[in-house]
Parts: structure tokens; C-alpha cells; sequence
């Protein structure tokens, strides 16, 4: 019988397979299950949108699949990786360069300017080219003109475009974007979205969009909905050329 690494290996289209995950948090004698039981496929190229409100799971999810958390029970392969066989170390360079990550808070470093913020992750992971890199991708997502500026210098519409260019820079397989418009008002946060569509389209990468707003999800291809740690619907939206 094949293990479920060398199962996913057999299949190449395939970016994400999770079957039975779980995650349980707290004291063994007060354990609170966050996910209970995900069976999820997700195909390379893949767009597609979890969408729930507050507490049904969906950014848990996001944070087991990206490594940002360690599942409790079942299988996790990610990128061709073994998520549930890694410790955190090894998670930590299974993220590296393959999965790029956007959050609603940004979380740039603020003694570093844009151009910095880009380039160093790609640096400590030992690309010869990451600030030329880094820089085409500022000027990508129209912070040309901002290379130089600290994060209190820039609004909160050019902060989450340099987050956006960090998790893109690399040309990751994978990117996964969690509430990417929470802290923006209505107009920055409509740029922000055709910024993030735009550039997938341009590298291919697998996206998943964690939400809570109806109108984003509808932006993808595929949309599951979370319900008490589960997945309550998987459906397929028309997004016509808009994940494309």
C-alpha cells in the first residue's frame, strides 16, 4: 500500500489533499475541536474562496494548511510535502518560497522600508537576485515610487501592497490570503483585491481567499462554505475571466 506522500506524488495536478484533518486546541481535559474531520482536493492552479463567519473554522483551516499551525489528527499533503509528518522547523522551510501569505494585519517590520520587507525573506533563503526581484514586484503592484518609505510612512492600502509583493515575490505555488481587505476601507480594499487577482494570473500560483464577504468569494472559481469546524457546501461559481 502506498503512503499518502508518495499517493499525492502520483498526482501531479494536485496542490492541496487533506483527508479526516482535525484540529484540536486546549487542555487535554477541556479540548475544544476547531476542525472536525476536512476531506479537501485542491487542483494546482486552483482559485477558490473559504468563506464562513466569525469562529466556523476558515482561518484555523487556512493556518493548518499553509503550516502556520500543526494539525491534531489526519493527513495533510501541501505542495508535495508531508505537513503531518514535519516538525516546526520543517514546516517552516516547506513554507519557504512555495506558499506566500497574506493577512488582514500586514505584519510588516516596521524598521524595514518596502523594498526591504520584500527582499529579506527572499535573502534568508538564499536568492542571489531578491532585491532586483523585490523591486519588480513594488513596481508591479505601483509602489515604484515607494521603495524607500518605512511602513508608518505608507497608508494602509500601499502596506498591504507591500504584503501582497512579499508573499508574490517568490513565486510561490501556493498563496493564501486571510480577510486581505479587514483593515481597508471599501475603495482601497476593491484595488487591493484586483491587485491580488491580477498577480496570480500573471504566476499561476494556487489561491485561496479566507472571507467572510460574499461578494469576494464570488471573485472565485470555487467556493467553500464553513460551518462549525466543517465544511458545509462546496460549489463552483461562474467568476468569469476575473480568476483566470
Amino acid at each position: 500500500m502506498t503512503s499518502p506522500s508518495e499517493s499525492f506524488a502520483n498526482r501531479p495536478h494536485t496542490a492541496i489533499r487533506a483527508r479526516d484533518l482535525t484540529l484540536t486546541l486546549g487542555q487535554a481535559s477541556a479540548p475544544v475541536d476547531i476542525l472536525r474531520g476536512i476531506d479537501l482536493d485542491v487542483e494546482r492552479g486552483e482559485v477558490l474562496a473559504l468563506l464562513g463567519p466569525s469562529g466556523s473554522g476558515k482561518s484555523s483551516l487556512m493556518a493548518v494548511l499553509s503550516g502556520l499551525e500543526r494539525a491534531s489528527g489526519g493527513t495533510l499533503d501541501v505542495a508535495g510535502a508531508d505537513f503531518r509528518a514535519m516538525d516546526e522547523d520543517a514546516l517552516a522551510m516547506a513554507r519557504r518560497g512555495r506558499i506566500g501569505i497574506v493577512l488582514q494585519a500586514f505584519h510588516l517590520l516596521p524598521t524595514m522600508t518596502a523594498l526591504e520587507n520584500v527582499a529579506t525573506p527572499m535573502e534568508l533563503a538564499g536568492a542571489a537576485d531578491a532585491r532586483p526581484r523585490a523591486e519588480a514586484e513594488l513596481q508591479a503592484v505601483g509602489l515604484g515610487h515607494r521603495l524607500h518609505h518605512y511602513p508608518a510612512q505608507l497608508s494602509g492600502g500601499e502596506q498591504q501592497r507591500v504584503a501582497l509583493a512579499r508573499a508574490i515575490a517568490p513565486r510561490p505555488e501556493l498563496i493564501f490570503a486571510d480577510e486581505p481587505t479587514g483593515n481597508l476601507d471599501v475603495t482601497t480594499g476593491e484595488t487591493i483585491v484586483e491587485l491580488l487577482f491580477a498577480r496570480r494570473a500573471e504566476t499561476g500560483a494556487t489561491l485561496v481567499v479566507i472571507t467572510h464577504d460574499p461578494a469576494l468569494a464570488k471573485r472565485c472559481k470555487r467556493v467553500l462554505t464553513m460551518a462549525d469546524g466543517r465544511i458545509a457546501s462546496d460549489t463552483a461559481e461562474d467568476a468569469g475571466s476575473a480568476a483566470a
